[in-house]
């Protein structure tokens, strides 16, 4: 199930935790991985799947780069003659009460986030278009959906997430095309590891499922998503967050 076998598939931010993961798992699945980040930030990601006999490549990129994530794609489609999957997963945090955020606290999480998506997007649908199929998956967060104190731009950038890929699933369904989102609740990361042990505990009893999610869990469903058993499957929100919000 969930074969991947020739398909290009595109992942930012996959140096580290969530778009690391669904890097590795898109490639077990046979998918040839272009591993996005900045600098040579992926290189450990490649590294990982070319050890376990997958196919990967490292793609410097800035995500807030217009005239980089413009290219992007069609420099894939140079390379393999094709880009099947696209995963926006890069994003930031810069958290703060709305009274004392910073314009450009906004504007950063709002470029990385949003914007990025949407140039990234539009950037593959020639080539997408072209060959009357693909996939987009959207990391958005359970922020936003159900918001959180201190992260007003962060969860509009999640929220506005859902919304563009709802609009761009209808654009673009008649030829193949499906464009979905992920809304991760709490993941386990180095930042959930550090809280102590009495706050870890405290986020538990918040997860009707008992425990906080990983990295891996949020990589199975992209890899669900990404795959032919998804293909009647468009502008849809796939909560992996253990039940935290329903």
């Amino acid at each position: 199930m969930f074969a991947l076998d020739g398909k290009v598939a595109l992942v930012t931010g996959a140096s580290r935790g969530i778009g690391r993961a669904i890097a590795a798992r898109l490639a077990e699945q046979g998918a040839i991985v272009v591993a996005a980040a900045r600098g040579d930030h992926a290189r450990a990601c490649v590294d990982e799947i070319a050890a376990k006999g997958g196919r990967a490549e490292l793609l410097d990129l800035d995500v807030t780069d217009a005239a980089a994530v413009e290219k992007a794609p069609g420099g894939i489609v140079a390379r393999h003659g094709r880009i099947d999957v696209i995963v926006s997963n890069a994003g930031v945090t810069r958290d703060q009460l709305l009274m004392r955020m910073k314009r450009d606290d906004w504007d950063a999480v709002i470029a990385t986030n949003l914007t990025a998506t949407f140039a990234l997007a539009q950037a593959a649908m020639r080539p997408m278009l072209k060959q009357r199929g693909g996939r987009i998956i959207a990391v958005s967060s359970v922020v936003g959906q159900m918001g959180n104190a201190g992260q007003t731009n962060y969860a509009a950038s999640k929220a506005g997430l859902i919304g563009f890929a709802k609009a761009l699933a209808r654009e673009v369904a008649s030829r193949g095309i499906t464009v979905n989102v992920i809304a991760p609740g709490m993941i386990e990361t180095d930042m959930t590891r550090a809280i102590g042990a009495e706050a870890h505990a405290d986020l538990e009893r918040q997860i009707p499922l008992g425990r906080l999610g990983t990295a891996d869990d949020v990589a199975a469903a992209a890899c669900f998503l990404a795959s032919d058993e998804a293909s009647y499957i468009t502008g849809h929100v796939l909560a992996v967050n253990g039940g935290m919000y329903m």
